[in-house]
């Protein structure tokens, strides 16, 4: 088997995320595939079989499978663009289509993918204690124009807008606690997030929920705040950049596109980086 190493949403020729990406005639069986995910050890792995029309696409945490994982389509869709070309790939996933564009730029290969539908919808009360409780974040901490919100593009995410930058920073928890917390809200990550201009986020995101404590690029989650900001009427103008990994020393750069159509999909793309296997 065949596996490429490749880092997404890099910044320049640092940064960005590992994903194992596996390119086959055929799917492994479910089993096969998660083991090879275990072994990887990235966030995610990534498997993909043509169909003739389209692939076929799953994707692996090392410990359980994921609906979807925009870090991961970046990378297959610049390692299925140095295989045959640029171009634009259709994608089975388990839930949904969607499609995946490779292209050259400045010298390396970069993708750009058109999620899910979005959706999201604003929470409060326990959800909302446990969070926080689970960062050692207070009320006070929570930026009033980004409300706590369980977000979608994919994949199920809780947000958490935060007022100080220095708050995301500082970010750490219990990584047995966080797991329990994202199994039992179904959420892919914990997404926080601090506004530093209405078209700027830093971003971080705990993945205990897939057995890993931090991700430091979240394609999917960058997609479902796009969708979060369109539901709220934010000031984006149709662009955003998601800025993540930086307080883990992994530079990770996100652009976010958001047309006006209420629940359509979003643009997310970056460059990626060919690691050493």
């Amino acid at each position: 088997m065949n596996i490429l190493n490749i880092a997404a949403f890099s910044a320049g020729d640092r940064g960005g995320n590992p994903a194992g990406v596996v390119i086959a005639n055929v799917l492994p069986a479910a089993e096969e595939m998660q083991r090879v995910a275990a072994l990887v050890g990235f966030s995610e792995t990534v498997f993909a079989a043509s169909t003739g029309q389209g692939w076929r696409v799953r994707y692996f945490s090392p410990q359980t499978e994921i609906p979807f994982c925009g870090h991961a389509t970046i990378a297959l869709g610049a390692a299925l663009a140095a295989q045959g070309g640029a171009g634009a790939f259709r994608l089975d996933l388990n839930q949904s289509a969607i499609s995946v564009e490779g292209y050259r730029q400045s010298g390396s290969w970069g993708a750009a993918l058109q999620s899910p539908p979005t959706r999201s919808k604003v929470v409060n009360g326990a959800v909302v204690e446990d969070a926080l409780g689970l960062f050692g974040y207070r009320f006070d901490d929570i930026d009033p124009r980004l409300p706590p919100a369980l977000i979608h593009a994919g994949a199920d995410h809780l947000f958490i807008g935060l007022r100080e930058r220095d708050r995301l920073a500082a970010m750490a928890y219990d990584f047995a606690q966080g797991q329990a917390l994202m199994r039992q809200l179904g959420v892919a990550t914990i997404m926080l997030a601090h506004a530093q201009t209405p078209r700027v986020f830093y971003v971080r995101n705990a993945f205990a929920f897939g057995g890993i404590y931090e991700d430091p690029a979240t394609g999917a989650a960058a997609a479902a705040l796009g969708g979060f900001l369109r539901d709220l009427a934010w000031p984006h103008e149709g662009r955003i950049s998601v800025l993540q990994g930086d307080d883990m020393g992994v530079p990770c750069r996100i652009r976010v596109e958001i047309g006006a159509q209420e629940g359509a999909s979003v643009r997310v793309s970056g460059t990626t980086r060919l690691l050493a296997a």
